[in-house]
């Protein structure tokens, strides 16, 4: 299992696909770091986030919608003007791992000790005993709560990164057959070439592969 997954485009660390996420969320309990890493996870590959805008949301940043939560992600590597792009994260067809659900979930627990909490980073660090520190996650505390995730799954740590989450959306995208221009709106990606490596390795496997039809 550890040998199949996909390696990222952008820098040869492993992509956690859907099927990963899935079973992620099913070893997740609901105790405070359970909450917050849920929340983070899902909302990290649903939004193809890097490391620095995921961790740079603020509660501000985010509008609730009968449709799910637009984001308005302020800064982005690409972004050389800074002007911001607004990135939509649907409702999920599954309650587990709805994105939406597990970020309503996590800052009503934030809530819950913070009462009033609506402005400030949506990702806080833990104590040692799941107590919420008024600090921001860091770049590296993202990528620890997707390698503590794998570890748990069974899977192999070193093969993942912060970045796995947004290399695993743009692939798994492409294996469902979503169009290049909607994994590009959603990654913020402006080259096709990158885009183009995730959608490739993404229909390596597809029904029409030559392999499955060759009657083996």
């Amino acid at each position: 299992m550890q040998g199949s997954h996909t390696p990222c485009a952008a820098r040869g660390k492993a992509a956690l696909m859907t099927e990963d996420l899935r079973r992620l969320m099913s070893l997740l309990d609901d105790s405070p770091v359970g909450l917050r890493d849920r929340a983070l996870l899902l909302i990290g590959f649903a939004g193809a986030f890097r490391r620095s805008e995921l961790v740079g949301l603020d509660v501000e940043n985010l509008e609730f919608t009968p449709r799910g939560i637009r984001i308005e992600l302020r800064r982005s590597k690409t972004d050389q003007e800074a002007q911001g792009r607004p990135v939509g994260i649907p409702y999920g067809a599954v309650a587990d791992t709805c994105p939406v659900l597990a970020v309503e979930q996590w800052l009503a627990h934030v809530r819950s000790v913070l009462p009033g909490y609506d402005r400030g980073p949506v990702f806080l660090r833990l104590d040692a005993g799941g107590r919420i520190r008024l600090a921001r996650l860091s770049d590296r505390g993202v990528a620890r709560v997707v390698q503590r995730s794998a570890e748990r799954a069974g899977l192999d740590p070193a093969l993942f990164a912060g970045h796995s989450l947004r290399a695993g959306l743009a692939t798994s995208a492409a294996a469902g057959g979503v169009s290049e221009r909607a994994i590009m709106n959603q990654t913020g990606h402006r080259s096709l070439t990158m885009v183009r490596r995730y959608i490739r390795d993404g229909e390596l496997f597809r029904d029409d592969n030559a392999a499955r039809g060759a009657g083996l």
